[in-house]
């Protein structure tokens, strides 16, 4: 997740005092679990008008305008916008101290009026947060939590203590390209399956599959998890590392060589969580390529190459090329919801809605 040059962008406790049927009166649930819970919690959808609050859980917006593109993103999708109190405050090269950082995400669960809450940017500084949240809170305020990148790590987190589909989607000062911008609306205003996500518009119509890569062949269906690469190697052995049994995983990188994706997806192989996937699907990745008249070897293998050797053994399906991480179009991706992988025509299908 290394030089980034895009603009890109428990239901534990509060359960105790309920009966079942009471909790599952105020909350959607699905069968599919997440990470050790039985349960997941689909948040209410977002419609025109409401309210999404923005924060900064990882790196500073280093200029005021910065701030200024993400409230004028999200008026112009056509919701009112609401910044955390501390959005603007700098440390370094995270936004603010951990402490801030945390009650900014807080009180936007808190707050009522907000509906979703996006991040801003990512950077880095979202796992500095992750045994500061509380997590019975969100789970007694679930709503919409959209972010990619470094707020992997709160995506992850989020849905592994509590249950709550949160989304691998757009930060606010993400392009929001016109695929990007559709997905984003059907993803967390509609209630209806969505079924195939639909490849972006090629840049070249003559080939329109050909970045395209089968790395292993066949379909299998499963819950949707993933993220950036790089965080969630990071995150295993620690008490947030999310339950990879029978998931359709999905990974994002951006700037990393293809040796550094090579120590990444060896370190999840010899941890043995590959192992449990039904199936993987990597992004396009255009920047993870051999460093510019620097490379850290004279002789490298290519990013596909290092896919095939690494993961073509598995067994399970697994698709290479789509368009999902540091791309101006990406689809909003809901962890945790039944998503079936054909990967030998590149097809993520939604088998259910994503909210309520």
């Amino acid at each position: 997740m290394k030089n980034k040059n895009y603009s890109d962008l428990t239901r534990r406790s509060f359960l105790n005092g309920f009966t079942t049927l009471g909790a599952a009166a105020l909350f959607p649930i699905s069968s599919y679990s997440a990470g050790n819970k039985s349960t997941i919690i689909k948040p209410y959808r977002l419609s025109q008008g409401d309210t999404v609050g923005l924060i900064t859980p990882a790196s500073a917006a280093f200029e005021p305008s910065t701030i200024r593109e993400g409230i004028e993103t999200i008026q112009s999708l056509g919701f009112k916008a609401k910044t955390g109190k501390h959005i603007d405050a700098k440390w370094g090269y995270l936004a603010g101290s951990d402490e801030d950082r945390v009650a900014d995400l807080h009180q936007m669960f808190e707050d009522d009026e907000v509906k979703a809450i996006i991040a801003l940017r990512g950077g880095y500084g979202s796992m500095r947060l992750l045994d500061l949240i509380d997590y019975d809170l969100i789970a007694r305020h679930p709503k919409i939590f959209i972010g990619y990148s470094d707020i992997t790590a709160l995506n992850l987190a989020i849905y592994h203590k509590t249950g709550l589909v949160t989304f691998h989607g757009p930060v606010a000062i993400s392009s929001f390209s016109q695929y990007t911008q559709e997905y984003f609306m059907k993803i967390t205003m509609s209630t209806v399956p969505l079924g195939i996500i639909k490849h972006p518009q090629p840049g070249n119509p003559l080939r329109p599959t050909a970045h395209l890569s089968t790395i292993h062949p066949g379909k299998a269906t499963g819950r949707l998890i993933g993220g950036n690469l790089t965080i969630f190697a990071a995150l295993l052995g620690t008490p947030f590392e999310v339950d990879l049994k029978d998931a359709i995983l999905f990974l994002e990188e951006t700037g990393e060589e293809p040796y550094d994706v090579d120590r990444m997806l060896t370190q999840l192989l010899l941890s043995g969580r590959l192992d449990q996937v039904a199936g993987i699907v990597f992004d396009r990745c255009e920047n993870c390529k051999p460093g510019d008249y620097k490379p850290a070897f004279y002789n490298t293998l290519s990013l596909e190459e290092v896919l095939a050797d690494r993961l073509g053994k598995l067994g399970c399906p697994v698709s290479y090329g789509l368009s999902i991480g540091h791309q101006a179009d990406k689809p909003t991706l809901p962890l945790g919801i039944a998503t079936t992988l054909d990967a030998d025509h590149h097809l993520l299908i939604f088998e259910e809605a994503a909210v309520t």
